[in-house]
């Protein structure tokens, strides 16, 4: 029920914005559809004018040039006989002292009311009127006949316009035609293309209710479109595969604290309850108890600490970069790493390049990775701290150790929380490779565990090449 209510909700918005959307290019398509037919009118009527006016020229002419002697009658007989004028012209010449001749067709000119003060009284200059004479709409150019200095009469020539008129209402119907066409294709596309994007935005609002309710197997699936709307689903179910991620993972976290954290606990408190039983007249038991629950506490801190650590890996400021000299670096790394233990210490001298990574996190994590290698050692074996240059250009930083190393298929998984390399190793909290797979992926670059070239475990942390430079390109940063 709920599914057919949102349904038809969404329908219902398309069809909003669709109509919307149609005024909009309804109003659009009348003023292109409107200034379309004036403009072919206006032109049409434009050329028009220009026929009358080559006429009335080509008449003077004609009649300036006609033989001496020749009445303007009689030359306009014959002009009006011999021409062949453009289909709706017709002329009309009133000589003065004489009847009004005119060409064929030109009887609804002649009897026009309309014209009759045109054809009895001689003009000063040319008229030109867009008028309606006999019922019919019509372009009239009237225009003295001049003989040297004194008028000899009038011409008017006309242009019947309902042929234009024809072809304007011709135009517009064709033109609205076009106009309906079109509003009608906008409108359904944009119906069916809201209707579209409303169902995925629909449905990513369904699964961000789900969401919220706790169901976090919420997904949109593949559109099937690479366009916009479907890169906009692939990136919600991208999203909710993160969250999803997160949450497990948060989960996970929490799980394996409260498991981590209750030993702890239960160590110190059982010493306490036995030191309550017992009494505190034991200076010596009271000492011990004392000593067992802060160890007990700092353990329980360092492994807090270690979390929150982990916790600020995705923080847009987890990283303090700077530049690092790298065979300093390692120098001040190697010479720290000396009074660890009792072991037979190599370092291979460093490449001569500069890094731009935090310091202060690089270091801490070889530091765990020299102590799990002192750990997996015995005195007189053999720990190698080097780096080297990789051929894309990336550095490797590496601590190998003689030791008995992890099998193969048991790498992978002494990377993740609270595991630990050894059986034997229950002094760690089990989040030092964990750690340093967080600080080498926060500088862009991998961690991996491998068979060393001394006989037991290889840690290497590789640093990208964009985060290395060469000592003359750091001077210049």
């Amino acid at each position: 029920m709920e599914s057919r209510r949102r349904v038809r909700r969404l329908r219902s918005t398309a069809v909003r914005l669709a109509a919307f959307q149609a005024v909009l290019l309804a109003l659009a398509l009348a003023a292109v559809t409107y200034e379309t037919t004036r403009a072919f009118g206006s032109h049409a009527l434009d050329d028009a004018d220009r026929g009358l006016a080559a006429q009335v020229s080509s008449f003077t002419t004609a009649a300036r040039q006609r033989p001496a002697g020749q009445s303007l009658a009689s030359f306009s007989v014959t002009y009006l006989r011999s021409s062949v004028l453009p289909e709706g012209q017709v002329i009309v010449v009133a000589p003065i002292g004489g009847p009004p001749l005119g060409s064929a067709g030109s009887r609804y000119l002649l009897d026009s009311p309309a014209l009759a003060g045109l054809l009895t009284h001689p003009l000063d200059s040319s008229v030109l009127r867009h008028q309606d004479v006999a019922g019919r709409p019509a372009a009239l150019l009237a225009a003295p006949i001049r003989t040297g200095a004194s008028g000899a009469g009038t011409l008017v020539v006309a242009v019947d316009l309902a042929g234009l008129r024809s072809d304007q209402h011709r135009v517009l119907a064709l033109a609205a035609a076009e106009a309906l066409v079109a509003l009608v294709v906008g409108a359904t596309a944009a119906y069916l293309l809201l209707r579209r994007l409303l169902r995925t935005i629909g449905a990513m609002t369904a699964a961000a209710s789900a969401i919220g309710a706790g169901d976090l197997d919420q997904r949109l699936g593949d559109p099937g479109t690479d366009d916009e709307v479907g890169k906009l689903a692939s990136t919600f179910d991208w999203m909710l595969d993160r969250i999803s991620l997160g949450v497990a993972a948060q989960r996970r976290l929490l799980s394996d604290v409260s498991h981590q954290l209750r030993t702890p606990l239960t160590v110190a408190r059982g010493h306490l309850e036995v030191l309550k039983r017992r009494g505190a007249d034991d200076p010596a038991e009271v000492g011990d108890t004392i000593s067992i629950v802060l160890d007990e506490l700092d353990h329980m801190k360092a492994l807090v600490e270690r979390l929150l650590l982990l916790g600020r890996v995705l923080e847009p400021d987890f990283l303090e970069i700077d530049l690092v000299d790298l065979r300093t670096f390692m120098a001040d790394l190697t010479e720290a790493a000396r009074v660890l233990a009792r072991r037979r210490w190599s370092a291979p001298p460093a490449p001569d390049v500069v890094l731009r990574v935090d310091e202060a996190k690089l270091r801490g994590a070889l530091l765990n990775l020299i102590d799990n290698a002192v750990r997996a050692t015995r005195e007189g074996d053999e720990i190698e701290v080097c780096a080297e240059r990789l051929d894309d250009g990336g550095v490797a930083l590496t601590v190998a150790d003689s030791g008995p190393g992890i099998p193969a298929e048991e790498r992978a998984g002494v990377m993740a929380r609270f595991a630990r390399p050894t059986v034997a190793d229950t002094e760690g909290s089990g989040l030092g490779l964990a750690i340093v797979k967080a600080v080498a992926e926060a500088h862009g670059g991998t961690f991996s565990l491998d068979a060393s070239r001394l006989g037991g475990l290889g840690a290497t942390m590789v640093v990208p090449s964009a985060r290395v430079l060469e000592p003359v390109e750091a001077l210049e940063e």
